[in-house]
This record gives C-alpha cells, sequence and structure tokens, in this order.
C-alpha cells in the first residue's frame, strides 16, 4: 500500500513525502511527490505511541489478571492512538502479579484485531518504600529479591522490561546489578538521598518512574533522586502531562533537568475512560471525580487521561511539537528494548502509525498497515 502527500513525522523531524506498507510493515519511507495510491492530502502522519506505564483503561486493570480485560484496555488505547504498551502491575503477591503476566504473554501471543500490541511488562512494585508507597497497597510491599524477580521474570518469557526499585532498602543495590542483566531497572516510590540513589544508578539503574510522585522534591541542599538521576545522563525520566500530577512550569523544567530524556507516560487506571465513580487499584478503592483519581484519604492514586492528550498536553505546555512526539514514541520504545520494531516511521519496522492534521488531532490509527 502506498500512502502519498504527507508530513511524515521520522527520527530526524517532519519530511514532506509518503511511505509504502508491506506485510504489515514500512517499506519504504521517502520525500517529495509521488503519484498514486492513498493521498493524505497533506495531513500530518506519526508514529503510533508507545506507553510504558499504563495500569489499565476502560474498566480494566491488568493486574486483574484478566485477559479480556487486558484485551479491551488494549482495544482503548488503539483508538487513542497508543498502538504499543507495557501493561503495568501493582505492589500484589507474587501469585497475583504471575497470574498477570501470565496474560500479558497470551495477549502479546494472539493480540486482537484493533488492539495496541502488547510490547513488554512494566513491573511498578513491590520492592518500594512505606514512606512513599502513594497508591501502593503497603500491606504486600517487600526489600528487593533477585530470586522472587527472576522466578516472576521468567514466567512472562522476559516479557518484564522494566522493574522499579526503591534505592534505600537493604539489598537495593546488589539487586540492582543483576536485575540490569535482564532488563530496565528504574527507581520509583522512594524517600532515598542522593548518595543512596547516586550508588543504584552507579549499579546500572537506567530509568526514573513518574518523575515528581512519590519521591522527595529537589531541595538545594538535598537534591536527593533527581539531583542524581538527572547527572547520569544515560537516565531517562518519565512524566505524567495530565495537566494534574505536574504543573505545567515543572515540565517544562523537566525538559531541561533531562534534556532529551524524557519519556512521556500516563500512568493511567482502570477508569481512564470512564465515568466519574468508585473503582479498584491493588486492592484499594479509587473515587474518579473531574477527572481526577484518589484514594480515600485524597492520595492521588494514578490518571485518568491517556498518552496521545498527555503529548497534546506537554505541547501546550510549551514543550517543542518534535520533542514532545518523539518523548512518547522513540524513547519509551528505547527503554524497553523494543526501538528495532516500534516507535518510529522507518523501513522495515512494524507500520503502526496515526494521521493526524496540523494541530496533530488524530484523525486515523493503523496497526500494522490496517486502520483501527
Amino acid at each position: 500500500m502506498l500512502y502519498t502527500n504527507a508530513n511524515v513525522f521520522t527520527p530526524t523531524g517532519f519530511v514532506r513525502g509518503g511511505f509504502t506498507v508491506e506485510n504489515g510493515r514500512f517499506a519504504e519511507v521517502f520525500s517529495g511527490d509521488r503519484s498514486g495510491g492513498t493521498d493524505l492530502k497533506g495531513a500530518c502522519v506519526i508514529p503510533g505511541l508507545v506507553d510504558i506505564h499504563t495500569h489499565g483503561a476502560a474498566g480494566a486493570d491488568f493486574s486483574d489478571g484478566d485477559a479480556e480485560g487486558l484485551k479491551r484496555m488494549a482495544a482503548h488505547l488503539a483508538k487513542c492512538g497508543v498502538t504499543s504498551f507495557a501493561p503495568t502491575s501493582m505492589t500484589l503477591p507474587y501469585e497475583t502479579l504471575a497470574a498477570a503476566f501470565q496474560t500479558a504473554v497470551e495477549v502479546r501471543e494472539h493480540r486482537p484485531a484493533g488492539c495496541a500490541r502488547v510490547m513488554g511488562i512494566h513491573m511498578e512494585g513491590p520492592y518500594f518504600s512505606e514512606k512513599k508507597k502513594g497508591a501502593q497497597n503497603g500491606a504486600y510491599l517487600k526489600l528487593p529479591d533477585p530470586e522472587g524477580f527472576r522466578g516472576l521474570y521468567e514466567g512472562s518469557l522476559g516479557l518484564v522490561r522494566i522493574i522499579d526499585v526503591a534505592p534505600e532498602l537493604a539489598g537495593a543495590v546488589e539487586f540492582t546489578k543483576g536485575a540490569k542483566e535482564l532488563c530496565t531497572v528504574s527507581v520509583a516510590h522512594t524517600d532515598a538521598n542522593y548518595e543512596e540513589a547516586k550508588a543504584v544508578y552507579e549499579a546500572g539503574a537506567t530509568h526514573l518512574t513518574h518523575l515528581y510522585n512519590a519521591m522527595p522534591s529537589i531541595h538545594h541542599r538535598k537534591p536527593g533522586v533527581i539531583g542524581a538521576a538527572s547527572e547520569c545522563e544515560n537516565v531517562v525520566a518519565e512524566l505524567i502531562c495530565d495537566g494534574l500530577h505536574v504543573h505545567p512550569s515543572s515540565v517544562r523544567m523537566a525538559f531541561k533537568l533531562f534534556p532529551g530524556r524524557i519519556c512521556l507516560i500516563s500512568d493511567s487506571l482502570r477508569c481512564c475512560g470512564m465515568p466519574d465513580g468508585e473503582y479498584e487499584l491493588g486492592g484499594q478503592q479509587v473515587f474518579l471525580s473531574g477527572g481526577v483519581a484518589r484514594l480515600a484519604d485524597g492520595t492521588i492514586a494514578g490518571a485518568a487521561s491517556d498518552l496521545y492528550k498527555d503529548m497534546l498536553n506537554a505541547i501546550s505546555f510549551g514543550i517543542p511539537r518534535d520533542e514532545a512526539i518523539t518523548a512518547a514514541t522513540l524513547r519509551p520504545a528505547r527503554e524497553i528494548g523494543r526501538a528495532e520494531e516500534i516507535g518510529s516511521i522507518e523501513k522495515g519496522k512494524l507500520a503502526d502509525f496515526v494521521v493526524c492534521d496540523d494541530g496533530l488531532k488524530a484523525k486515523a490509527v493503523y496497526i500494522g498497515g490496517e486502520p483501527v
């Protein structure tokens, strides 16, 4: 299939031209005019978005361990322009996590048409600090457990692509040294000081989960986790841009603290795409009201927005358009080790793309060259 007369977003920016799709992959990406095929009439075409931190949507939560629910979640994300994702677990018992991971393997191997691709698992918990557990269930917190983690990793057939850990916990450095050989290690839900965080990054962690949230704030005498991560030029920081978790000024600050190293995420819950009401997260009640999801004690529990909206928010907050797109596509693909397959419009990659207007409002979504 030939597509012409488009503004195609490539790793070097937008290019006037088009592309061809064969057997579900981009066969050619070209600049200039060409006759025939599908005329996109000057529309913008961007890669399908990649959300590497999403717990749920459309009433479903990954941690439920329900394959049909995960498919429903994948279908909702696809309609939003998110064509690949890493469903994200919560702090729960190992047996609950193992069951959820099996559903991810199943849905990855048997993806229904019109559903976003399961390209990894983000294991958020249970190796977290009680002080910064946020919406994580404190009853299931554990110290870093190399053997337990390896069992879950192997049970997922290597689908776990990110594992989170709080650096101040006993054994965090040794855990990081081993886990980095399997997947990306991320710092999260932590009360660590600068030195503790630095030690884990020097041990091989290369990621920071939802920057600003569930960690100490920056202080000029206590730079903490954020200061340590910013100084490590191989560390990529996640950022929620729903307009609620992080102030627009702090969004702009983040892109300056981590130049070329911000990865946009949704951190969406099962209430994403759902009406106001009461929902569940990791065995706890969550109340959605006015687009804000909170626990009974008022703690912000996660997000009700999808990644595509967050990308548009980032642009509206002043982030350059090309940088915001990259932060929602190629960069997250790299963080889960899938950049050879997804995240950009390049020859040989899976033909997952979104046709948009000049303001990047989505007009059509394609997965493997097929319309959603």
